[in-house]
């Protein structure tokens, strides 16, 4: 975690000299997070699982006051998310990055209660998980944020394969969504989110437009070849020449500055702390520790997924971050409330 948090501060750095104080305040959160998962590794997580439900609640809680309360941030091409807090000092914070920690422990507690009354795969039990889910999906949502409502089913499907959920209801369920494409791209889908999806297959189409920023993306990671151009001497970054790149594109400024060996160094790191988790997994005594490993891993493999399918136009762009290594506040300091709910599971993992 501190090799994964320097390298990404070093490109939160260099990004920022296209202009803006971020690298400051990810220095604090990165700070503050790593304060709070040092003492949260000492909290019995077995303990802290007794108030699931208020901690389902809270979750649910915070996203309903955003939706009313909070700040709405208008993006490129027609996004427009309700998502974010404002926080005396003028801090931003966005409350469904503490939700989905959150949903990950709720989520495995609830999993835990039906597995060991081996009630997984009763219908009743499914339409439980269903509307736990539904939920946080269904808020963010409503705040505009689909892509931290895609992430919040990818949670949820990694802890359910874990739990043992019978293959034929994910069948069943994949075969409902490709019925349901048609709906969905007819009723769900706002006007950008549908340019954004056929930009995706042919940037070119729009190179000024909807394509520009996956365009330009590529570039800067294809200019830098092997070995990039150096840290901190980037051209493309310090003029800025790939929008958002500081968050969501942050992979641009690695390929630009430091080549294919620095995206490399990436995936090495962030596999390596993907596998550290899966061993902690593979030993947890219970139920409760192995589902919350894997609703963690089904976070940060499914935003890896996602983040680096975007930046190399793969899959199109639905706004979230790679991470860790991305700049953003609320997003890092969560993730390090995961890594300390890990380091829970792993203190404690031979004590009643």
């Amino acid at each position: 975690m501190i090799m994964i948090s320097a390298y990404g501060l070093i490109l939160v750095k260099s990004a920022a000299r296209a202009g803006g104080n971020f690298f400051e305040s990810q220095l604090m959160s990165m700070a503050l997070g790593f304060i709070l998962s040092f003492f949260l590794q000492f909290v019995n997580y077995r303990n802290v699982s007794k108030m699931w439900i208020l901690i389902s609640v809270f979750c649910s809680f915070i996203i309903i006051y955003t939706l009313f309360f909070g700040s709405r941030i208008k993006g490129m091409a027609g996004v427009n998310a309700k998502a974010w807090v404002v926080l005396p000092g003028g801090f931003c914070f966005q409350p469904s990055e503490l939700a989905k920690i959150g949903f990950i422990f709720s989520f495995a507690k609830h999993l835990e209660i039906l597995k060991k009354e081996n009630k997984v795969n009763n219908f009743k039990s499914l339409l439980l998980f269903a509307v736990h889910a539904g939920i946080p999906v269904l808020l963010t949502h409503l705040q505009g944020d689909d892509g931290t409502a895609i992430i919040f089913i990818c949670i949820a499907i990694f802890e359910l394969f874990i739990a043992g959920l019978d293959a034929r209801f994910f069948l069943f369920g994949l075969a409902s969504f490709a019925v349901s494409i048609p709906l969905i791209w007819n009723f769900v889908l706002a006007p950008y989110q549908k340019n954004r999806i056929l930009n995706m297959m042919n940037p070119e189409s729009d190179p000024y437009g909807m394509g520009f920023q996956q365009l330009q993306g590529k570039i800067s990671i294809g200019s830098g070849g092997f070995l990039g151009s150096g840290i901190f001497s980037g051209r493309r970054v310090e003029y800025g020449d790939v929008p958002v790149q500081k968050s969501d594109f942050i992979l641009s400024v690695a390929g630009e500055e430091l080549g294919f060996v620095g995206c490399f160094l990436i995936l090495v790191l962030l596999l390596s702390l993907i596998l550290r988790i899966f061993y902690i997994s593979k030993y947890s005594k219970d139920y409760l520790g192995l589902f919350t490993c894997f609703g963690f891993l089904g976070l940060l493999v499914s935003q890896c997924i996602f983040n680096i399918g975007m930046c190399l136009s793969l899959l199109p762009v639905i706004g979230v971050t790679l991470p860790f290594f991305s700049a953003g506040g609320s997003s890092v300091m969560c993730y390090y409330l995961g890594i300390g709910l890990v380091q829970s599971i792993c203190t404690f993992k031979n004590m009643e």
